[in-house]
């Protein structure tokens, strides 16, 4: 009797969005076109800032959406890395390039340290171990020197990026994030479109049959985790380029909070999903600014609501709609 693949571990649910077709290819070519010529009609900052937290998303999705592992200790890479990048580039003088490497380095060793300690635990408890971490985190930043405290890491310096692009133009550097973003996104399609991706996939259906197959259930698990803690220090690291700052903010439990929001308001487990999520409460958070703490409450009424109304997040629903129609 031969063991099935594991394509057909589970039937693929309506959330898997627009996995290996060409409609999604070609919306992705269409969003990278738009993105090329955005910033001469969009605020570039604000653009760049969308692309980071959408690379952060995307990566948090990597886990909850296609592993089902919800991690509450996300901000740990993503802020982390930012500290890393934010030192080697204004305290050791790196060039921004090798500040990005140093970044994604620690959020890839972090992460699987963090990894082989959380992955045998599931649900609740899977969580409760990276916030309990992730706090840790938090405390170890607030209280050592080298992060500068409550000031945090500032004016970090722009420098050529490889030593050609002159980044300190925002034109320029927006350019570099792009590609720093549409890499990752590669990177996260690749893998959920790869059968590696789809023994994830099959972990999130039925972890016991896919270990009954012979599946090494805890070792997908901790590349998974591996993988998307990277690419949230990859984002991160972008993060401190643009802002030219790493502060206590990127690594506190709400910045964990905001990719699991931007995921669940996208679309959890559709590859365009946390895209679309992060565009929307960056808008928000740009856009309401003035209304002080009200942004945070506003925030609350659209989480309910998306919860409530789009079960399978915007881009779910879309795609649902879109699928009953062809019907």
């Amino acid at each position: 009797m031969s063991t099935p693949s594991p394509t057909n571990l589970a039937p693929a649910p309506a959330t898997y969005g627009v996995v290996g077709s060409n409609p999604g290819v070609i919306l992705g070519i269409v969003a990278v076109g738009a993105l090329l010529v955005a910033p001469f009609a969009v605020y570039p900052v604000f653009l760049m800032k969308v692309m980071c937290f959408a690379l952060f998303a995307s990566a948090f999705n990597l886990m909850l959406g296609y592993t089902g592992l919800l991690s509450f200790g996300h901000a740990m890479f993503f802020g982390g890395s930012a500290y890393i990048c934010a030192h080697a580039v204004k305290v050791m003088g790196f060039t921004p390039e090798f500040g990005l490497l140093a970044g994604v380095t620690f959020a890839a060793v972090v992460g699987f340290i963090v990894g082989l300690l959380a992955i045998r635990r599931q649900g609740i408890y899977f969580a409760m171990v990276t916030l309990a971490l992730a706090q840790m985190f938090f405390f170890f930043c607030l209280q050592v020197r080298f992060t500068g405290g409550e000031d945090g890491l500032q004016a970090v310096p722009r420098r050529a990026f490889f030593g050609i692009i002159d980044i300190t133009k925002d034109m320029n550097l927006y350019y570099v994030v792009l590609a720093i973003y549409v890499s990752g996104f590669l990177v996260i399609y690749r893998a959920i479109h790869s059968p590696f991706g789809q023994v994830l996939k099959a972990i999130r259906e039925n972890e016991p049959r896919a270990i009954s197959l012979g599946y090494r259930v805890n070792q997908y698990k901790l590349v998974a985790f591996v993988l998307s803690a990277a690419l949230a220090g990859l984002a991160g690291s972008a993060k401190v380029l643009v802002f030219q700052l790493a502060s206590l903010t990127d690594v506190a439990w709400q910045m964990s909070g905001e990719a699991v929001l931007m995921t669940l308001v996208g679309g959890m487990g559709t590859i365009f999903g946390p895209v679309v999520g992060a565009a929307v409460i960056v808008t928000m958070q740009n856009y309401l600014a003035g209304l002080g703490e009200w942004v945070l409450v506003i925030q609350g009424v659209i989480f309910v609501a998306a919860v409530s109304l789009f079960r399978r997040g915007l881009v779910g629903e879309l795609l649902a709609i879109a699928r009953n129609y062809k019907k």
